[in-house]
This record gives C-alpha cells, sequence and structure tokens, in this order.
C-alpha cells in the first residue's frame, strides 16, 4: 500500500470517528461453536445499517483471541463484503509478532483497510522492545496498523517519536484511560496521527477525552444497541449535557457496574445483551462463559431503561 493509499485511510477513519461511533461487530458461533458465518454477515449489515464511522471485526469484542486463521480470514472477507466500501474495515491482529503479521496477512487478503494491533500475549516488555514489535509487524503488512495500548502495553512520549517513524503507523487506540498520559502521546505525536478512546464502555470516559482533543470513540453498546450508542454520540456532540447525564446515570453507569460483576464481560455481558435482543449470535467460546440468570435480568431490564431513554431524546 502507498504512502497514497495510506494517506486515503487515514482520512476515511478520520472523517468517520468526526462523524459516528466506532464498531466492534461480534461474532457469532451455532450451537456446536462453530462460526455462524449466515449470523455474521446479518449481524455486520444490521451494524452497517446503523451507520457507524468504521468497522472492526475480529477484535476483542469480536473474540479475536479464540478464532483459528482460516476461521479469521473469513470472517474479515465477509464484513469486507457486506460494508461494500462504505465505511472502512480495520481487522484485529494480535499474539507476538510473527502471529500478529499472518493475521495481517489474512487480513490483508480479505480486503481489510487496516489493522489494529491488538497488545502482545502475556509478555511485558520494555519500550524499545515494543516499538520493535510493531516494527516487525508494521513491515510484514501493506496495512496502516492502529496501535492498541491496553493491559501490560503502554506507550512512552519517546516511544510515540520512534513509532511515528514507521510510515504504516498511523494511530493509537487507548484503552488505559490515563488522560495525562493520552495529552503527551497526542502532543508528542505527528499532527496526522489518530486518537480514539477503546475503553471497554468508552462512553463513561467520551466526555474526558473530547476535552482533550480525543472525541471519537469505540462502542461495544453499538453491537447490540445501537440506538442507545447513536442516541449518545448525538448528545454528547450537541453539548447537550443533560441527555448526556441522564443516559449516563440511567444506563452506562449500571451497566458498568454490571459488567464489573464477572470476568470477560466486556464481552460475555455484550453478546448476551445482542442474544437478549433477538440477535442470532451464540454464545462465547471458552475461556469465557455466559452470564448466570440474574445478570441477565438485571442487564434484560438494563436494555428496557437504555431504549426508553434514547426512544424520548
Amino acid at each position: 500500500m502507498t504512502a497514497t493509499c495510506t494517506g486515503e485511510v487515514v482520512d476515511r477513519l478520520r472523517r468517520g470517528m468526526e462523524t459516528a461511533v466506532l464498531s466492534f461487530p461480534l461474532t457469532p458461533f451455532d450451537d456446536e461453536g462453530a462460526v455462524d458465518l449466515d449470523a455474521f454477515r446479518d449481524h455486520i449489515r444490521a451494524q452497517v445499517a446503523a451507520g457507524p464511522g468504521a468497522l472492526f471485526p475480529c477484535c476483542g469484542t469480536g473474540e479475536f483471541f479464540s478464532l483459528a486463521e482460516d476461521e479469521y480470514e473469513t470472517l474479515v472477507a465477509a464484513a469486507v463484503e457486506e460494508a461494500k466500501g462504505r465505511l472502512p474495515v480495520v481487522a484485529g491482529v494480535g499474539y507476538g509478532w510473527a502471529q500478529a503479521a499472518r493475521f495481517a496477512a489474512a487480513a490483508e487478503r480479505a480486503g481489510a483497510d487496516a489493522a489494529l494491533l491488538l497488545p502482545p500475549y502475556l509478555v511485558d516488555g520494555p519500550q524499545p522492545g515494543l516499538v520493535e514489535h510493531v516494527r516487525k509487524v508494521a513491515t510484514s503488512t501493506a496495512l496502516p496498523l492502529i496501535v492498541y495500548q491496553r493491559a501490560q502495553v503502554k506507550i512512552s512520549t519517546a516511544a510515540v517519536a520512534e513509532l511515528a517513524e514507521i510510515p504504516s503507523v498511523i494511530g493509537v487506540k487507548d484503552g488505559h484511560s490515563d488522560l495525562d498520559q493520552v495529552q503527551r502521546m497526542k502532543l508528542a505525536a505527528p499532527d496526522d496521527w489518530l486518537f480514539f478512546n477503546g475503553a471497554a464502555t468508552a462512553e463513561l470516559q467520551a466526555r474526558a477525552y473530547r476535552a482533550i482533543g480525543v472525541p471519537a470513540y469505540s462502542s461495544a453498546v453499538h453491537a447490540f444497541a445501537p440506538e442507545i450508542s447513536q442516541a449518545f454520540f448525538r448528545a454528547l456532540h450537541a453539548d447537550d449535557h443533560a441527555e448526556v447525564e441522564r443516559l449516563l446515570s440511567g444506563f452506562y453507569l449500571p451497566l458498568v457496574e454490571l459488567r464489573d460483576q464477572g470476568k470477560g464481560y466486556a464481552v460475555s455481558l455484550v453478546k448476551a445483551a445482542a442474544r437478549l435482543r433477538g440477535h442470532k449470535v451464540g454464545s462465547v467460546r471458552a475461556p469465557l462463559s455466559d452470564p448466570p440468570q440474574e445478570h441477565l435480568d438485571r442487564l434484560e431490564a438494563l436494555l428496557t431503561t437504555g431504549l426508553s431513554l434514547a426512544n424520548a431524546a
């Protein structure tokens, strides 16, 4: 991919981030635990129709960590086909750099526009090692890369300067919500780098990120209730503080409190919510597990409240 093509991807992503939330689709599985490709296509079509700024298939919410490489390539190709060029498709890649390079090659064959580089598996490396990890993946593929800092990965301002020298590295997704650090990174990064809020329930921190010039964010809620997700986005960008407060206190904060009740709920609770809304997404794959009935009951009540708030907005 040429520098011009990379610039075009950056421009498309920036436009999308300015006008809508970022969608991180689920990966449906059937009763036997196999990928349900027809259900995935239905899910992608519904996500695209809801109008997000970009699609990020096969990332954390899409259970990247449990996908075989052949499943992954099939899913990314299906997402690209269903998107039909209407919005950018950014596929998750990860593990060690050699494995991430193989996933990036599969994403490239499948027609993805860019890749989101998830934190490397288990290892907590020093900053030079992190930079070299990104460089190894970047030089293996023509796809532009967004680096996801979360868990053990936290990029220093010095590392930002080194990453900026890699032409295909185009931005950062932040999952730490350390706004002082994000501000420092942003000041050290090139002007055309993309930054977005990638906290587990990003809406809760969206106002704070927007205050430091990072208005874009991913929305797990968009995967099961785009009506709620979009109502919040509209209120946030219209500076309708009263509506933002209503949605935060009535839906998002209770959702986060429920999410904190179980391990892996950042994914399994989202998938459970999609099932409650009648979407054929199946269960999560191990090592995740579905929430117990008492949590499903609370989730169903929250959905009713959230949809009511969104409809009144």
